[in-house]
């Protein structure tokens, strides 16, 4: 590379999708892993169309296209009484009015969507065994320290590390994430095991007094997607620690039997204990800069943790290209045109798992008479903030929305 690359701290989702679009810029990149081995743990992840509007802007929107799949639906059933609420069509209205189709991925899949495409693309190059410790900056450049005490040195450095960010940590030094009490359970299942009378097309979500569940059809319908949540007061985070299973029937004995039978489905379950972070409005430091996770953790009941990641990354990418490579206007920019928008998605998640997943007695009975009087329409009226944008403003988002609405 005969220009210094712009670096970056973590190669999932958020990173890669980044390197990318900086790439696709014409700004070099070097992407810092810490595993040995560039991959995604987890199951499955839901796609807004604001995802596929980012999928098409970073160059992998054909192939996004080709490895997901396209629910019918977003069902809302009462977990207690085993009654539809609602449903939410994703047919040919809505992809019109949000300019993209609604789908659900395996998330190793998507991955590799991005993998892919760094791996062909020229301004990339990727590292892995190099887990970021912090950083150091003279003003004209950004140095990431490597645990290992390397230092590599770019014309800037942002952190996609993740919930745990050391990056964050020295930039924003406001401690640890926020542990929300709720774990989270995930499976994935062979289709033929789900129960035939729930192999419904559609993201379903069984709501009930401080619990969920959450199920969708996977990899061209080959596995469900199984999710369970409860609030069993955790006080310590955990990530894919593997479970067993009467530990996972413990928080759902009060449901309705067709909800319950999906959890006798579940296989090899593992656990995560939910964390988020309040917003801070502030992620640069000089030439340096926070994405996704780092940035802006969220609990997962806006399922839009992902789709956030790669909407910075579009901001990041068009700020920069905007800016011509100039690391102290484009970096500001970006924060700017990122946080408020995020920190919405953040503590309206919150929000959404009080009052939609998780209510009883009256509460419950409010949500249901409330989301039942809804048409599709009004629907589309209240998701049109989330799923109509871009993450960009003016003519930039109305051009992205125009080239796929399909």
């Amino acid at each position: 590379m005969t220009q210094r690359p712009v670096l970056i701290a973590g190669g999932g989702i958020g990173g890669l999708a980044a390197a990318i679009g900086l790439a696709r810029a014409g700004i070099p990149v070097l992407v810092l892993e810490k595993a040995r081995q560039l991959g995604e743990i987890g199951a499955g992840i839901q796609l807004g169309p604001n995802a596929f509007h980012a999928f098409d802007y970073l160059g992998v929107g054909e192939t996004a296209r080709k490895m997901a799949v396209y629910v019918d639906s977003l069902r809302l059933m009462d977990a207690l009484t085993a009654e539809e609420i609602c449903r939410i069509p994703l047919g040919e209205a809505f992809r019109t009015r949000m300019g993209n189709p609604y789908a659900v991925v395996h998330r190793g899949e998507l991955h590799g969507v991005f993998l892919k495409a760094c791996e062909a693309h020229p301004l990339v190059e990727l590292r892995t065994s190099s887990a970021v410790a912090s950083y150091a900056q003279d003003g004209e450049t950004a140095t990431a320290i490597l645990e290992s005490g390397e230092r590599v040195t770019g014309r800037a450095l942002i952190g996609a590390d993740g919930l745990w960010s050391p990056i964050r940590a020295q930039l924003a030094g406001d401690g640890a994430p926020r542990v929300s009490g709720h774990t989270t359970y995930r499976s994935v299942i062979p289709v033929e095991e789900m129960p035939e009378e729930l192999r419904w097309n559609a993201a379903t979500l069984w709501a009930g007094p401080k619990c969920h569940i959450v199920h969708y059809p996977l990899s061209g319908w080959k596995l469900f997607n199984l999710v369970v949540t409860y609030h069993n007061h955790a006080a310590e985070p955990a990530a894919g620690k593997p479970v067993s299973h009467d530990e996972v029937r413990r928080g759902f004995e009060h449901v309705a039997p067709m909800a319950r039978q999906i959890i006798e489905k579940g296989q090899d379950w593992k656990l995560w204990v939910l964390c988020d972070r309040e917003p801070v409005a502030n992620w640069v430091d000089g030439r340096v800069a926070l994405l996704g996770d780092a940035a802006h953790p969220m609990l997962q009941y806006m399922a839009q943790g992902a789709c956030m990641a790669m909407e910075d990354a579009v901001a990041l990418a068009h700020e920069m290209e905007a800016a011509g490579g100039d690391v102290a206007a484009a970096l500001p920019a970006y924060n700017a045109r990122r946080a408020l928008r995020t920190a919405r998605v953040q503590l309206q998640s919150r929000a959404v798992g009080e009052h939609v997943y998780h209510p009883a007695g009256a509460h419950a009975e409010l949500r249901n008479a409330i989301m039942r009087a809804k048409s599709p329409e009004d629907w589309y009226d209240t998701l049109d903030w989330l799923y109509g944008s871009t993450g960009l403003e003016g003519a930039v988002s109305q051009e992205m929305r125009g080239r796929r609405a399909g």
